[in-house]
């Protein structure tokens, strides 16, 4: 999980710097066509045949929300210090959870409410609006998280009916031709040092999936979920190293406010889902 979380932040330094040679969109489209190829080899393993889709339109609904956001995401990354994105981002359950209210019937009790207004206190004392103006940066970085989550949902929805690899393989897939279609009109080719940032990118971003899916499948995600946190100080020192930025207090004050409140949601929603399980009855000892 630790070096999934510090691929991440990676990625994150690749964009930016790949975004200083490349318009956005067009570093989004390498983003998801990059990923395809280095998809093929793997689904070449796992057989082709995994790919079948029974919920089409749900697929190609996911893929251009993710496309948005992710867009505004690259955007946010050029526009406003590392840290700071990094810490919005953990908004990202907040609106999960308000989602799966609206959208997918869950309830949720008074202390998940509570919790939910506490993580959102967080993001305002990031922003701090009123204190000072409130960036377009941090605008795209929150609108990130919340198309992220709609995603998230439908991913949740999918994964009823749908293989694993076809819900990763279909995103980049769909991606690619929605990101390249904007970019046609605005094309640079990269040079060389741009596509040592474009494979570092992609590479990066794979890596931190595939270490990610492990850790999930080795651990119970409650266990993992305070280790999110560690994003924040990757990206600070990162950033500090290779931008030269350091990000002011209320983004560490305000990231941890958040944090703690999508940990205490997750717990929570674990403790629901272990309250809904049938108890086991007795079991023989095991000679």
């Amino acid at each position: 999980m630790i070096v999934a979380l510090f691929m991440f932040t990676v990625m994150g330094i690749c964009i930016r710097l790949s975004a200083a040679h490349l318009p956005v969109i067009e570093v989004v489209f390498f983003r998801n066509f990059l990923a395809v190829l280095i998809l093929l080899p793997l689904l070449a393993r796992a057989g082709f045949g995994t790919l079948r889709m029974y919920r089409p339109k749900l697929f190609f609904l996911r893929a251009a929300i993710n496309a948005v956001g992710m867009f505004c995401g690259f955007t946010a990354l050029t526009l406003i210090p590392l840290a700071q994105m990094t810490a919005l981002s953990f908004t990202t359950p907040l609106f999960v959870t308000i989602g799966a209210v609206l959208f997918l019937g869950e309830v949720i009790r008074a202390r998940r409410i509570a919790a939910i207004c506490v993580g959102f206190l967080g993001t305002l004392i990031i922003l701090q609006p009123g204190v000072v103006d409130v960036t377009f940066g941090a605008l795209l970085a929150l609108i990130s998280a919340l198309t992220i989550a709609m995603a998230s949902l439908i991913v949740k929805v999918l994964t009823r009916s749908e293989s694993q690899h076809a819900i990763v393989t279909w995103m980049v897939v769909m991606q690619a031709p929605l990101a390249l279609i904007p970019s046609l009109r605005i094309w640079q080719w990269p040079d060389l040092l741009t596509w040592g940032f474009l494979w570092g990118m992609a590479l990066s971003g794979t890596i931190a999936h595939l270490c990610f899916t492990r850790a999930f499948s080795l651990v119970d995600i409650t266990a993992l979920q305070p280790l999110e946190f560690i994003k924040l100080p990757f990206a600070v020192i990162l950033a500090w190293i290779i931008f030269a930025e350091w990000p002011g207090l209320w983004t560490f004050v305000g990231g941890a406010v958040i944090f703690a409140s999508t940990v205490y949601i997750t717990r929570r929603e674990a403790a629901a889902r272990q309250s809904l399980r049938p108890t086991a009855g007795p079991r023989e000892p095991r000679l």
